[in-house]
């Protein structure tokens, strides 16, 4: 009886050893993992010509960025534009210190405002004027123009002469020339005569005094548009 328990027990044993373990389960198996080296993006070409001019740099005219120093051929470039222009020279024998401003509303006709400044020792003027810029647009750099004006000039005494300023008539002409470095802005010389209509004493009527103005100086241009 004890032989056969015995019998019993190893059989089950052999038994259980030949059958799989259906309680265990087999660990994943891993993927296996590929290092991704990322390429950076290309850069974009650099435009034809295209030059950094930086984050700081605020052109007054956008379409002159690239533009360097050339200058347009069109003559109607002077259309509905406006600019400014500072000028130092001479008004008779004493210095001028001007600065002018106008507008261009076509390409042959201006409107510009003048204010001259001429300082001397004992007195000192101001002479203030309304000019009409008349032009025949060429092409190229060099632009010749003709300017007629009136106004009126205010001299003002010295601490030296016990007087009031006196005020005047002024009619002034003359001509001009710009030189123009590129579209936008201009080297320009002017020479014109300015007459001073008053009174002189012990003579009747009205005096002539003519003086002659002229300035070298800058001009800047601004369009506002076809």
């Amino acid at each position: 009886m004890l032989a056969l328990a015995s019998f019993v027990i190893v059989a089950s044993s052999a038994v259980s050893a030949s059958e799989p373990d259906s309680l265990a389960t087999p660990a994943p198996e891993m993927p296996e993992t590929t290092s991704v080296v990322s390429e950076p993006a290309p850069s974009e070409p650099t435009p034809t010509g295209a030059r950094d001019t930086g984050d700081d740099l605020i052109y007054l005219v956008p379409s002159m960025k690239d533009a360097g120093f050339r200058v347009s051929n069109d003559r109607n470039r002077y259309r509905h534009r406006v600019w400014f222009s500072p000028a130092y020279g001479e008004l008779g024998s004493q210095d001028l210190f001007a600065f002018r401003a106008g507008y261009s509303p076509n390409t042959w006709l201006g409107y510009e405002v003048s204010f001259g400044h001429n300082p001397a020792s004992s007195l000192h003027g101001l002479l203030h004027t309304f000019n009409i810029v008349l032009r025949y647009p060429l092409s190229g750099r060099f632009q010749p123009y003709a300017t007629l004006g009136y106004g009126m000039m205010t001299v003002y005494p010295g601490k030296a002469i016990n007087a009031d300023p006196v005020t005047k008539n002024a009619l002034t002409a003359g001509g001009g020339l710009e030189i123009y470095i590129r579209d936008d802005v201009a080297i320009r010389g002017e020479m014109r005569g300015a007459t001073v209509l008053g009174q002189q004493l012990n003579v009747e009527g009205t005096v002539a005094y003519d003086y002659l103005e002229y300035t070298i100086g800058f001009t800047f241009y601004r369009s506002l548009g076809s």
